[in-house]
C-alpha cells in the first residue's frame, strides 16, 4: 500500500509529536508500506494561523497514495477521499486550555473570531475522515464535546522499547520532558523542597522557544530554596543514548503535566526501563497509563503531596521496584504495540 503519513511541525523543536511521526513511518515501512512522510511547517501565532490553515487545504494529495494518515494538527485539513486521523491534540488553546492561564489567544472580539473561524475549519475536516483515532480517553472525548465527532482510542506505542533497560534503583526522580509552562517542572521543585528523604531530582528537556522566562523562573527557585545540591537541570534535546542511561539509573520516573494529551512517551519510557511513574491527579492522559499503587503514584497537584509520594519510593525501593515491573504489564494490558496500532490504522 502507498501510503501519506502527514503532520506539521515547528521547525528545529524536537518533541513526542516528531517521534510519533518518524516511529509511525518506520513501522509502516516494516511492513512493506511505500511511505511518504509529509512534514509541514507550522507556527503556533494564531495571527498567521488561519491563512496557513488555508494553504493547507488547498494542498492537494487526494490523487497520491492509498492512504492518508495526518497526525498533528491541522494537518487533517488536508483533502484525500482515504483520510484517516491518529488525532493527538487539538489546538489546545482554542478548544481546552481556553478560559485558563494557558490560553495564548486574547479573549477580545478578534480573538473569539480567531477561535471561532479554527473550530469551523476543524468541523468540516474531521467529518471528511474516513475513521478517527485518538491517542487517549481524554483525547476522544475532548473530540466529542467540541467537535461531536466520536473517536476510537488508539495508544501509541514507542519504538523499540527493548533498547530500554534498568540499572538498578538510584537516589533520583527524573523528569524528562520538554521544559514549558504546562509541563510543571517547577512543581515538582517545589515537591522537593519538602521531602524529608535526601531524594534529587533530575530536569531533563529541551526548553520551548518561548519557554525561556519558565526555564529562569525554575532555576531561580532552586537558588532561592538552596537546591543545588538536589536539583540538576539539563535544559536540552536529550539523545537516545543518554536518555536510556538517565531511565535506568533513575529510582522513578515523574511526568505530571497539566491536563496531558496522553500518557506521554515518558511514561512509556519509564515502564521499559523497569520504572515506576509519578503523576499527579489532574494530569489528564496519564492517569489511563498510571494505576495509582500498581504501576506508580497519583497523588494531589500539590507540593506536599508530591513529596510524600518521592519520599515513599525512596524509603521502599522494593516497592519501586514492583510498580516498574508492574509497569511492563499494564503497558500489556492496554495493548500499545505496533502491530495493534498499524491492524487499526490499515483495516
Amino acid at each position: 500500500m502507498k501510503i501519506i503519513v502527514a503532520s506539521t511541525t515547528y521547525p528545529f523543536v524536537e518533541g513526542g509529536s516528531t517521534l510519533f511521526v518518524e516511529w509511525l513511518t518506520e513501522a509502516l515501512k516494516s511492513r512493506s508500506h511505500v511511505v511518504e512522510t509529509l512534514l509541514i511547517p507550522f507556527s503556533p501565532d494564531y495571527r498567521k494561523m488561519l491563512d496557513q490553515m488555508l494553504a493547507l487545504r488547498l494542498l492537494d494529495v487526494s490523487e497520491h497514495g492509498d492512504r492518508l494518515i495526518a497526525v498533528r494538527p491541522p494537518s487533517y485539513l488536508l483533502r484525500h477521499p482515504r483520510k484517516v486521523l491518529w488525532f493527538i491534540h487539538h489546538h489546545r488553546t482554542v478548544y481546552d486550555l481556553w478560559g485558563t492561564k494557558y490560553q495564548d489567544i486574547p479573549p477580545t472580539p478578534e480573538g473569539h473570531t480567531y477561535r471561532d473561524a479554527i473550530i469551523h475549519a476543524d468541523n468540516i475536516a474531521l467529518r471528511e475522515a474516513e475513521k478517527i483515532f485518538s491517542n487517549s480517553k481524554v483525547v476522544a472525548c475532548r473530540l466529542k464535546r467540541f467537535n461531536q465527532v466520536d473517536a476510537r482510542v488508539l495508544y501509541p506505542p514507542i519504538w523499540a522499547p527493548e533498547r530500554f533497560r534498568s540499572g538498578g534503583s538510584g537516589d533520583y526522580m527524573l523528569y524528562l520532558s520538554r521544559i514549558t509552562d504546562h509541563k510543571r517542572q517547577l512543581l515538582a521543585v517545589e515537591a522537593v523542597r519538602h521531602t524529608r528523604t535526601p531524594v534529587k531530582l533530575v530536569i531533563a528537556g529541551a526548553p520551548d522557544p518561548e519557554a525561556e522566562p519558565y526555564l529562569k523562573q525554575i532555576r531561580l527557585r532552586v537558588q532561592e530554596c538552596s537546591l543545588d545540591e538536589r536539583v540538576t537541570i539539563i535544559p536540552r534535546w536529550v539523545s537516545d543514548h543518554e536518555k536510556i542511561d538517565l531511565f535506568a539509573g533513575c529510582l522513578a520516573a515523574i511526568y505530571m503535566p497539566f491536563d496531558e494529551d496522553s500518557y506521554g512517551y515518558p511514561s512509556l519510557e519509564a515502564h521499559h526501563s523497569g520504572k515506576a511513574v509519578i503523576t499527579s491527579t489532574d494530569s489528564g492522559g496519564t492517569n489511563e497509563l498510571i494505576v495509582d499503587g500498581e504501576n506508580g503514584l497519583i497523588p494531589e497537584p500539590d507540593p506536599e503531596a508530591i513529596a510524600r509520594a518521592m519520599d515513599q519510593l525512596y524509603d521502599d525501593r522494593d516497592l519501586a521496584r514492583r510498580m516498574g515491573a508492574a509497569g511492563k504489564e499494564r503497558i500489556s494490558q492496554l495493548g500499545i504495540s505496533w502491530d495493534t496500532a498499524l491492524d487499526s490504522l490499515l483495516s
